[in-house]
């Protein structure tokens, strides 16, 4: 798959089956992730690798649209340091999921990012230091068979190129 595709093809998914994800392929994930690249890079990443179905599932818990960490076979928690340091430490990270998101999906793993809205619970979960803060996870997992569509244009799709890209000035 190239990235043309993998771009043009990549769905959100939040259904999974039960297939775990290989040793090799989570790794490949990670590295996908560390490779992003950062502001002046400075990598302002660390990730906790999640397979423990207890753990997802308390995760789950810690955002409104968190739920289908429950039923991933992986999520990986993106921590930073505090954003508000740095306005590029949520770019950075964001394009570290980018990394983690497209590597997954050329391996035919979807996911899906979730929002961590209570930080404290996460770290007590974790063992996360204070000094980390915890906003973003990722679900992985293989999909569902009817999770994995071809791109149709549909109600909530993408907006026209022409509504979005400008040349030279507004």
């Amino acid at each position: 798959m190239n990235v043309s595709d993998a771009i043009r093809a990549k769905r959100a998914i939040r259904q999974f089956t039960d297939q775990p994800i290989p040793d090799e392929a989570v790794q490949t994930i990670l590295d996908a992730g560390r490779r992003a690249q950062s502001s002046k890079n400075t990598q302002p990443w660390h990730f906790v690798a999640v397979r423990d179905k207890a753990t997802l599932k308390a995760l789950s818990e810690c955002g409104t649209y968190a739920g289908h960490l429950a039923g991933a076979a992986l999520a990986v928690v993106l921590l930073t340091p505090d954003p508000a340091q740095r306005w590029s430490i949520m770019f950075d990270a964001g394009q570290s999921a980018a990394y983690m998101q497209l590597a997954a999906w050329e391996m035919g793993v979807g996911s899906c990012l979730a929002t961590i809205y209570e930080q404290d619970r996460a770290r007590a979960i974790l063992g996360i230091p204070p000094e980390q803060h915890v906003n973003v996870a990722i679900s992985f997992g293989y999909p569902q068979p009817d999770q994995v569509r071809p791109a149709v244009v549909k109600r909530g799709g993408r907006r026209p190129f022409k509504e979005v890209a400008h040349w030279e000035r507004w």
